[in-house]
């Protein structure tokens, strides 16, 4: 009996004492059961009767009496108790919570999905830096969690398009291809321009794809370094992205939005709502009305189109293609950007609650020998995705960077997260599994099988490790539900330090194989099956975060 069941099974318990009219409820759409704290509490625990005791007009413990009355006649539960002011602590028989490692093993990689968000239409879009430089360390954190969270979010059922926004449009780019420009023709980089060896690689590899671009015109110069290098630049983001792990349904050109005529478009449908008014000759979309600090400018009075203008269009066109929620990633420097997102969602007369989302992601640091790294040797002032991953390595960014809330700000320190020491927690979950294949691996060695699964006796999964572990597994579904509504996929990565915890002390403390001329017994082929159950969860919430669950170390 799986959690989900046991709640269904408790909702069960009190439809029965409403039909029988010893309760006068409305019976609950779901019941919470949780694993308590304290394992002599039972496997799991719950407060539905606590919930039902004032609508019932009755004292919660005899509400609860009521509920563990029929809870008890359960072949599956071996006991109920009733704690405190009515909560009921309620341990399932032995060879019911130890099915569970069947049911595990048979589902795969399956086991962990569910339909919590099921159908729901989701436009994920995350890094999105602009195009003129190598993805910075903040830009590496939200590729770790934007595509873990695309990954949660379709394990529970959504179906989610995943989306980097190139600003190839603008002045930046233009500030961009001037820097270009000028290292091609030896000359200073401007002073509000890029720097570092990655912009004197770009200009060299455009002289030498567009011979004889220095002895064009300046204005013509200047646009065959635009063009070619951001093309370059596309390409580079595009190859550290792959190499990270990180692959997007579509890369959207805010230039697109322009020329394709979208921007005139969305600032005509968004008057039409009766939310865009005109003022000192220029046109303004009054976003006060919902909760933005000022009304903003979509064009200036000298007809030059706004950033702004270009983010109400691209907002429309996510709803356009589909998306019935936009979910954006922005960094910590773009908290002003929360409101006035939200407030366009509004002026297109949608739910700004719930039609768009702004997530915002705090900074990184990184340390080296006890001392914060700044600088990188190739972009001049930044760290890059390709020095995290030359420092760190893809695994332990990707498992490190998800596994804390985004609200809060993280360092990596390069020597823990290098070290094979259990002070760096990818090593720590990933050194769990290995411990698994060596089960495995072993297990063949001596000619021994865990069964068949008509052969498998869940009873004798009976030892408080072997409990804890079968309680540990059952708890991913729900854990993976929880990431996926609450958009945080850094509690799939807890979760599975808590599992490889849990393991590493069954494995202390019980044999899985025979030793010497021991004979094989159901107990060794019962802990097999556990141990594949345990292999097969943490694979899966693994892979849900993009990264691997090595064989061997």
């Amino acid at each position: 009996m799986t959690p989900a069941e046991l709640s269904q099974a408790v909702q069960t318990a009190v439809s029965a004492a409403v039909e029988a009219g010893e309760l006068t409820v409305a019976v609950p759409e779901q019941v919470t059961v949780e694993r308590p704290k304290n394992r002599d509490h039972g496997d799991y625990a719950t407060n539905v009767a606590l919930q039902l005791a004032k609508p019932a007009g009755m004292p919660p413990r005899a509400v609860a009496e009521l509920v563990a009355s029929r809870l008890r006649e359960l072949p599956e539960v071996d006991a109920v108790d009733i704690a405190g002011p009515g909560f009921l602590n309620i341990t399932l028989d032995a060879a019911t919570l130890g099915a569970q490692a069947r049911k595990i093993v048979e589902a795969g990689a399956e086991y962990g999905r569910n339909s919590a968000l099921e159908g729901l239409k989701i436009n994920l879009e995350f890094v999105s830096a602009n195009p003129t430089g190598p993805i910075h360390i903040g830009g590496v954190r939200w590729a770790a969690v934007g595509d873990s969270l695309a990954r949660v979010l379709k394990a529970s059922g959504a179906e989610v398009s995943t989306e980097y926004y190139l600003n190839d449009a603008g002045v930046q780019i233009s500030k961009f291809a001037a820097s270009l420009q000028a290292a091609a023709n030896g000359k200073p980089v401007p002073a509000d321009g890029y720097v570092g060896e990655y912009i004197v690689d770009i200009a060299k590899a455009i002289t030498e794809a567009v011979p004889g671009v220095l002895e064009l015109d300046e204005a013509e110069q200047l646009e065959v370094f635009r063009t070619q290098g951001l093309a370059l630049m596309v390409a580079e983001i595009q190859r550290s992205m792959n190499e990270f792990g990180v692959h997007f349904d579509t890369w959207f050109s805010e230039k697109s939005l322009h020329d394709s005529g979208a921007v005139e478009k969305a600032i005509g449908r968004l008057r039409e709502q009766g939310h865009v008014f005109d003022q000192d000759g220029a046109i303004w979309l009054r976003t006060t009305d919902f909760g933005d600090d000022k009304d903003r400018v979509l064009i200036k009075a000298d007809g030059e189109t706004t950033y702004f203008a270009a983010d109400a269009a691209y907002y429309l066109s996510k709803r356009d293609r589909g998306s019935e929620v936009s979910v954006y990633m922005l960094g910590a420097d773009h908290h002003g950007y929360v409101n006035r997102l939200k407030a366009i969602a509004a002026c297109a007369g949608d739910d700004m609650d719930r039609n768009i989302e702004v997530m915002i992601g705090q900074f990184v640091k990184m340390l080296r020998d006890g001392e914060e790294v700044r600088m990188s040797k190739r972009a001049g002032n930044i760290i890059t995705i390709d020095d995290v991953i030359d420092w760190i390595g893809v695994d332990a960014a990707r498992y490190t960077l998800a596994r804390s809330s985004t609200d809060s700000t993280i360092t990596l320190d390069i020597d823990v997260l290098t070290s094979q020491s259990n002070e760096n927690p990818v090593y720590y979950v990933q050194y769990a599994h290995t411990r698994m294949c060596g089960v495995a691996r072993k297990a063949a060695e001596l000619g021994v099988d865990k069964g068949t699964a008509e052969a498998f006796k869940p009873e004798l999964l009976a030892t408080q490790w072997e409990k804890d572990m079968l309680g540990e597994l059952g708890e991913f579904p729900r854990i993976l539900a929880k990431a996926g509504e609450l958009r945080e996929p850094h509690h799939v990565a807890r979760y599975l330090e808590n599992l490889a915890g849990v393991y590493h002390r069954l494995y202390d403390n019980c044999m899985f194989l025979p030793k010497g001329d021991e004979e094989l017994t159901d107990t060794h082929r019962a802990r097999l099956w556990l141990v594949e159950a345990t292999r097969t969860v943490l694979g899966n919430g693994l892979a849900l975060l993009g990264v691997s669950a090595p064989e061997r170390m």
